[in-house]
């Protein structure tokens, strides 16, 4: 949950950072107009690299990016480069995956099947026809139990929810062709050469957005995993590389600016300071790390919530407290660390794009033992401890919208909507972009 910096807006290209993304010097050039500007710093290529706050974790990676052939998206056509060169084991997964799609989906014949009605078991006509083409079946114009399944197959793999209905969605969907669901495989491929090498001995965690899941890493390979919730699209969990360093037990939560106009200021207005006390909430006077408590009497609460004042508002520690009972700290400009939840039904939920930026952990008690052998008894209720890992843990926040299976590729939603951007700036693909 980002909450001790104020939102800020910048422009940014690749050519101005001046670090290498894997493209020719001419494509780089060819790049370099600005990004839209957003409220957290773009990554050098927007949508595909992550941001390396630490140059202790960057230089591993930014030299074995430097050994493969700085090539353009376009110039790919996946070459296997960890055949010759250490990547991450999710790039081999992936491409191994490429592989296979190509072989189950992209052998088939590729053409456009008309909008209309949804066509399932008993339809008939032309439409129909033409889907049991698309799927390479025997010639007909009737729905029947095989085409059924070819549709379902297709639907689990694509994202699509499996029901062997043919509707607007799958139609839409294959109409897009398996050109465009490899060249999404290729984004992520890139998307997975930024993550440490299978050679990376040592410990680490990786946070995957797409899945909302975290893995724990032990000398290249994963050793544990649990659900995270993560930022949502207009808040989103930027791709970043940190060193986590400490962690603060009985932690405060210091509320988002927006949400101290949109839910702390009206309350108090209606209630009266009972609000803030019987929730534990205090009133700083500024946002330093000294910042002494204030009076709320003395607070103008109705410019708060208009939007005319700004104030820092600061929840003391218990059993309420939305940062539960531990922080993971890993300091960086952005605000974003991992944290503890009281709100553990959300991890059942499928959507967990809801946080405001910050990584709430399924089982905090269960990283805290692998970051650290166990989670320490705070002395003072009302005050954090901060306890330092004995070796700081690198974490790795990457985007990853397809995952390797055991026949192939699974596709999955695309929460932030980037993958479309990305496809229209490397392959050139415009009008996928204003969808």
């Amino acid at each position: 949950m980002r909450h001790s910096l104020k939102p800020f807006r910048l422009l940014v290209t690749a050519a101005a950072l001046g670090l290498s993304v894997g493209l020719s010097a001419p494509a780089l050039a060819q790049r370099a107009q600005p990004i839209e500007p957003i409220d957290l710093p773009p990554s050098v290529e927007q949508g595909v690299d992550m941001i390396y706050i630490d140059p202790e974790i960057a230089p591993k990676l930014r030299d074995a990016d430097v050994a493969m052939h700085q090539i353009s998206f376009e110039e790919w056509a996946g070459a296997p480069y960890d055949l010759f060169l250490p990547v991450n084991p999710i790039y081999t997964e992936l491409r191994r995956g490429l592989v296979r799609y190509k072989q189950k989906w992209g052998d088939l014949p590729q053409f456009q099947i008309p909008a209309g009605a949804a066509m399932k078991v008993g339809s008939q006509g032309m439409n129909v026809a033409m889907l049991r083409q698309r799927f390479g079946l025997l010639p007909g114009d009737k729905f029947d139990e095989q085409l059924a399944i070819a549709v379902k197959e297709y639907q689990a793999a694509h994202g699509l929810k499996a029901d062997g209905v043919a509707g607007a969605g799958t139609i839409a969907s294959l109409n897009l062709g398996s050109r465009h669901y490899e060249r999404l495989i290729i984004v992520n491929l890139e998307r997975a050469r930024r993550l440490p090498l299978a050679t990376e001995r040592g410990r680490y965690v990786l946070v995957d957005v797409g899945a909302a899941k975290l893995f724990l890493y032990e000398n290249g390979r994963p050793v544990d995993s649990m659900k995270v919730i993560v930022g949502k699209a207009d808040t989103a969990t930027p791709m970043m590389a940190a060193q986590m360093r400490y962690a603060d037990v009985n932690p405060y939560w210091n509320v988002p600016p927006e949400l101290v106009i949109s839910l702390i200021a009206p309350n108090v207005l209606k209630q009266g300071m009972t609000y803030l006390k019987d929730r534990r909430y205090e009133v700083l006077a500024d946002w330093s790390d000294e910042a002494q408590p204030i009076d709320p009497a003395t607070v103008d609460w109705p410019a708060v919530a208009a939007g005319r004042k700004e104030i820092r508002v600061r929840q003391l520690p218990g059993g309420g407290n939305s940062m539960g009972q531990v922080k993971f700290m890993m300091p960086n400009d952005f605000g974003i660390y991992l944290h503890d939840t009281p709100n553990k039904a959300l991890f059942a939920d499928e959507d967990r794009w809801v946080s405001n930026g910050c990584i709430r952990v399924e089982d905090a008690q269960r990283l805290a033992a692998w970051l650290m052998g166990g989670l320490p008894r705070a002395p003072d209720p009302d005050r954090p401890l901060r306890v330092d890992i004995p070796e700081p843990v690198p974490v790795f926040i990457t985007y990853l919208t397809a995952s390797a299976t055991p026949t192939g590729i699974a596709f999955r939603n695309d929460p932030y909507r980037r993958d479309a951007a990305v496809i229209a700036r490397y392959f050139g693909d415009s009008e996928l972009a204003a969808r």
